[in-house]
Formats: C-alpha cells, structure tokens, sequence
C-alpha cells in the first residue's frame, strides 16, 4: 500500500479544493473559514489504552491533550465546545467472564465519564455532542474519542514560522516522570498486566492549570508575542521540538526544563508527557515581555533553547552535548513500511425468524437496548451553558431529555452565524462490509447537520479510525476497504476531509488468545450555519401536523438492533446511493431554511420505530403512521422489517398542514411521503401493510423503556 491515506481521504480534500478550507492536514486541528474575519478548528483525539487501566486519568487528559492541539492550531484558537464518543463493554457484562487484569466495563464506564467532564467542566469549555456505544468486543479495549472545536481570528489561522534565533519557550506545567513511553504504550497491544504495568505510562492531568495556560496564550497572541506554537503530547519535547525544527535547526538545553521533582535523566525530561505544557518560538524582541505576561498570569514559562539554521537538533545536560542528529534523518530517515491488504468478503446468512405478532414490544425492547437507550445520566454531568453560546444541546424537547441530532452554538454573540457539530459510527456493520460501514458513517454525520437545519455547503469532516491489528492483512484489508468510502463518499457530497487521528493496534492478549475491537470509524462533521434562529430541534410540535418520511426504506437490517435484539447480524447492511442522498439533503435543508420544517429527526439505529418513538416522547405528543405509505426501494412483505430496517439517508419530519404544497414542491423528485401525524393522544399507533395496527404503546411507556438502563 502506498501512502493509503494520502491517496483516499487527504486526496478528496486535494481533489475538492474548496476555498473556505484553510488548512487540511497540517496542524494540529484541521481549520475553515467561518465568516471571513473569523475561522474555526476541529480535532479529535484517541485515547484508548490509557482509559482501560487508569479510566479517570487516561480520560481527562485525553480531553486535555486535544483542547491544546486546538490551543496550538494557528496561532492559537480558544476552545469553544468540546465533544466525546465512547465505546465500552456492556454495563452488565458477567464478571465470571471478565478477562483477567481487565476493569469491568461499568468501572471503565463512570471513570471516564468523571475523567472527562471534570477535566472540561473546570476548564470552562461546553460539552455538547458525543455518543456511547456498547459491545462486548470493546470489554478489554475501550475507545475514548475526545475532540474540541476553537475559534480563531482567520489572519492567524495559518501555522506559523518561527526564525533562526528565535527562543524555545516551555510554558505551563512542570516537567516529571508521568506519561513517559506514553506513545509507546498506545501502540502496544493490552495484556492481563497492562492494568499495573503500564500505569506510569498514562498522564496525571491538572485542569486548573491548562486554563491558566490558555488565558495567558490568548492574551500572548493578540499582542503578537509568539511567532509559532503547539503542543507538548505525545512524546513530549522530543515530538513538539522535533517538529517544530524540522525545516530549521534547534538547541535545547535540557537542565533549564522545570522539573516536579528531582532525579529525572535528561533522557526522562526530553521524553516525558507531562500535561499541560506548550511549546513556543519567541522573536528576541518580545521573549522578555511575554515571559514577563505568563509570571503575572502566575504561569510558568522557561526559554530553554533556540531555533538554529543548521538543519540539526542539537541537546545539551548540564554543558554536556547528549544528542546530534540530523533532521532530515530524524524525520525522513525511516524506510517506508510495506504491508499486505487483503480483504474476503464474509457472509453472514439472513435470520429466519417469523415476524413477532407484538412490534409494540419489540420496540419497547429495543428502546431499553444499550446502543439506543437514554444517555442522560451521563450527559448531565457535563456542562453545556458555560461561554453562553449553546443553541441546540445535547437534549431536547418539552422536558429536555429528548435526543438531539447536533449540537448548534454561537460562537460571536453579535452575530446570528452559527456553528453546528455531529457525528456518525456504525460499528456493528465493520465486520459485514467496512466499506459500507464507512459511508454508513459519513452518511450519518451529515444528514444529522442537516435534521438541525443545517446544509452542507460548508461542512468539513474529521476520521478517526481504531482498528485491531493492522499488521494482519484481513484486518489492514478492511481498513483499505473504509479509506475508500471515505474518499468516494467526500467526492460526492462535497465535504472534505481536514484531520484525523487513527489507533491501529487495539488487541488484547491473554494466555496465547488475542482479541480485537470491532472495525470502528468515528465520522465527525463540523458545518456552518447561516442563521441559528432557523435551528430545529427533533421533537414534534403541534397535534394535526404531518409526519413525512424523507429517503427510501430498504430491506436493510443486516447489524440492526432490531436482529441483535433476536440473536442474530445478518448480512443485508444498510448502503449509501450518495447522489441522491446528497440532493435529498440539499432539498431538505432549503425546506428547512424557508421554515417548512417544525421538527426533524434522522433514522439510524432502530430505524423508524425508534425515531417515532423519541419524536413523540421528546414533544409530549403521539403519533400515528401507516407503513402501506413508506416508500419502497424494493418490495419488503414485513411490517418489522420496515419499521426496523435502518436504511440511511433517512428523516422524520414534521410539516404544518398549510405548508404542504411548498414541501411538497421541494422535495419532489426524490423519496418522500406523508405517513401518518402527530396526535395529542400520547399514544403510539402504527397500522401494518394489510391496514391492521401492530404498534399500540403509550408515550409514557415508551419513554420509562428508553430511560430505564442507564438512570444510575
């Protein structure tokens, strides 16, 4: 495989070319223009290995390390919304079968909650958009998805340059043995001893810290006091400074670093992960004036060397030179690795189980799963007001407990523009077909930008893939397979690419037996919105109005909930047509923007019935819907296949009867129809093909299903 990735996903970024992408793969966070004078940035980060042996630790500084590649994008953006995806083992995984050295998936759970939320609540930063996904393949290696949004001026969006001469300034925490082979222990593959082995190896963050750090770099910045920054992560000065010095040259003087304590070898304080530091390049005739501004703001900053012409890194111990090497060498020194990829298509046989004569249960069934149910519990412990810029939050509705699709803010208070957050994963499909998992992805996050009211015109999107062990060609082969639904996905819908972060060797060995997590792509979509005040949230508004389905429902159930919930996968996996999803989205967002839309809700797991479902109980109102009026892409003879099928590129949407012709007119052309209305009855009615009703469930019902897993 040559350079795969440059050649799928950094490729449509290339191939798109679109003007309102600043920077793509070349910073820390990937950047886009928001309104001409300002810009925003987007990363997400993984931090899986630390957060299965020390979860409260290995998730707050997950959360901290990716606010400061935001801090270190440009020169410098404010981290305005925070986001989280989670992948666990069942709650109620039986602990006689719980690996050993391995933390029970419900203590991973509640650690990496409070690891996250404590670490961005102090910092003052929203938390408003995630997902928590379960299964039992994640029990011995969970996934901790962390990314932050920031906002910065678009004149300093650009990465910057420092000069030969320039002062090496470390700024924030001290310096000590925690996080040290960091890296290292990322890459490796978990053991029964990781859990005690590797706990030095997971970083001990200090929240109150690393927001004095981002007060005083922003306050840097607008007196222009820096000439470049980025973070300290992973493999601490020796990834920041190497880097940074690639193309110039440094000395660093190793016994200048701040240390927690003494006793650290030089090569422990070049290697060290310790948090809350930055790295920056300080012209001669401001170093004096900006370390003067980080000791008033009472935050530590050292100059411990200087940016050289030579094109060496030169590292220097108490007068003793320890390190000479070239920076070419140390960046381009390295043979490019060769590995195989083969993928075989699997084949899972269809389930054969007759239609159950109750779908009202098996709704309420499917309500109370894992991967559907109610996350609330979790999500109030994060902050969602603080900076007073949050339009749509993570819950909705009457009651706000209702599920949003994204998250929309404000971020410039005197403006009406807004920025909207999503994302989309569908892990359960990796093992039919990666391919289509991806696109399944893709597909996802937009068509949740547009249920808000959101279009995407100027949508950029982020890939995070984690993966088992690539050195394996099937398993290299199905991540070959998802690189190139990313590229043909982005190609069709316009929406390029601008970072990623990947975790590729996420196995677990135990006496010979290795295990690996499911093929896992987490799609995050950042978009900007012209007009918050036309942001719709999903539930349903008004008894009488109409409930129209947009999209085409399909045989398609193969990694359902529907047929996990009766044992089974199938091999029928949800696909993507995107050119005509695209223009379905792009007609459904201009109804949307000229307020035909009172409500909208996109159809993912559990298909329509779940979304109905989380419509009314959101609203408070109930619904009624014929599945003799859902459009078809092929005959399907089951009422539970069509309620549950989760075909993508599908909404619900709630229309006022007096804007159904104007609907109608827009959308026209492509898959829709009206299929039942709201009702003030709080009751659930679903009528099957043959006109007999195989859904009665009180709202109430539906509701106490969805909640009751998870109110810890």
């Amino acid at each position: 495989i040559d350079k795969w990735l440059k050649n799928t996903i950094m490729k449509a970024t290339e191939e798109l070319n679109k003007p309102g992408c600043l920077s793509g793969f070349e910073d820390n966070a990937g950047v886009i223009d928001f309104d001409g004078r300002w810009a925003l940035c987007f990363k997400v980060e993984t931090h899986n290995h630390p957060s299965a042996v020390e979860p409260y630790g290995g998730a707050s500084t997950g959360i901290g390390g990716v606010v400061r590649d935001v801090l270190g994008t440009g020169l410098g953006a404010k981290p305005i919304l925070n986001t989280d995806v989670f992948c666990f083992g069942p709650p109620d995984f039986s602990y006689d079968r719980l690996p050993l050295g391995v933390l029970h998936p419900s203590r991973v759970f509640k650690g990496v909650r409070a690891g996250v939320a404590d670490y961005a609540n102090r910092l003052g930063i929203p938390t408003l958009n995630g997902a928590i996904l379960f299964d039992e393949r994640y029990t011995a290696n969970p996934l901790v998805f962390c990314g932050t949004v920031g906002l910065l001026p678009g004149d300093l969006s650009q990465r910057g340059r420092q000069k030969p001469g320039d002062s090496v300034v470390l700024a924030g925490g001290k310096t000590g043995r925690d996080g040290i082979h960091g890296v290292s222990f990322a890459s490796e593959a978990l053991t029964d001893e990781s859990s005690t082995g590797s706990c030095t190896s997971v970083q001990i963050g200090n929240p109150i810290v690393e927001k004095r750090l981002i007060d005083v770099i922003l306050k840097a910045r607008e007196r222009g006091l820096y000439s470049r920054i980025t973070d300290c992560g992973g493999g601490g000065l020796s990834s920041a400074v190497g880097e940074m010095a690639a193309e110039t040259g440094v000395r660093v003087y190793l016994d200048r670093v701040p240390l927690k304590y003494a006793g650290l070898s030089y090569t422990e304080i070049w290697i060290s992960e310790s948090q809350e530091r930055m790295v920056l390049a300080a012209p001669a005739n401001s170093i004096q004036e900006l370390l003067a501004l980080f000791a008033a703001e009472g935050v530590e900053a050292t100059s411990i060397g200087e940016f050289t012409n030579d094109g060496r890194l030169q590292l220097f111990y108490q007068g003793e030179p320890v390190c000479d090497l070239s920076m070419d060498f140390l960046h381009k020194g390295r043979p490019q690795i060769e590995r195989e990829a083969v993928w075989k298509q699997p084949h899972y046989s269809e389930p054969d189980f007759p239609q159950p004569q109750d779908l009202g249960e098996e709704l309420l069934r499917i309500l109370g799963s894992w991967n559907v149910c109610s996350k609330e519990w979790i999500i109030r412990q994060y902050d969602h007001e603080v900076q007073g810029t949050s339009v749509l939050k993570p819950l909705v509705g009457k009651e706000n407990d209702g599920p949003g699709d994204a998250a929309v803010i404000r971020p410039i208070l005197d403006s009406d523009m807004g920025v909207v957050v999503s994302n989309g994963i569908n892990h359960k499909c990796g093992r039919i077909a990666p391919y289509w998992m991806a696109a399944s992805a893709v597909d996802e996050a937009l068509r949740q930008i547009v249920a808000v009211g959101g279009n995407l015109e100027r949508v950029a999107l982020l890939d995070n893939f984690s993966w088992g062990d690539t050195s394996q060609p099937e398993i290299l082969g199905a991540l070959v397979q998802a690189a190139q639904a990313c590229y043909d996905m982005a190609i069709i819908y316009g929406t390029p690419f601008i970072s990623g972060k990947d975790s590729l060797n996420n196995v677990f060995e135990l006496g010979g037996e290795i295990s690996f997590i499911p093929h896992t792509l987490l799609i995050s979509a950042m978009g900007v919105m012209q007009n918050v005040n036309r942001a719709i949230s999903m539930d349903f508004k008004r008894a009488g109005d109409l409930i129209y389905i947009v999209g085409t429902t399909h045989n398609e159930l193969g990694g359902s909930e529907y047929f996990a919930a009766h044992g089974s996968v199938g091999n029928r996996v949800p696909k993507v047509n995107p050119r005509l999803a695209k223009d379905l989205m792009d007609r459904l967002s201009m109804a949307s923007e000229k307020g035909l839309v009172t409500a909208c809700h996109d159809l993912s797991e559990g298909g329509l019935g779940v979304a109905l479902a989380e419509m009314a109980f959101a609203g408070g109102l109930g619904a009624t819907v014929y599945l003799e009026d859902v459009p078809l892409g092929e005959p399907v003879a089951r009422d539970d296949l069509i309620l549950f099928s989760e075909s993508n590129s599908r909404f619900l949407a709630e229309v006022a009867p007096e804007s159904k012709a104007e609907f109608d007119e827009i959308m026209s052309g492509t898959g829709f129809a009206v299929i039942g209305r709201v009702s003030d009855a709080e009751m659930l009615e679903v009528y099957a093909l043959n006109g007999g009703k195989v859904v009665a469930a009180s709202v109430g019902e539906a509701k106490r299903a969805w909640q009751r897993p998870l109110s810890w």
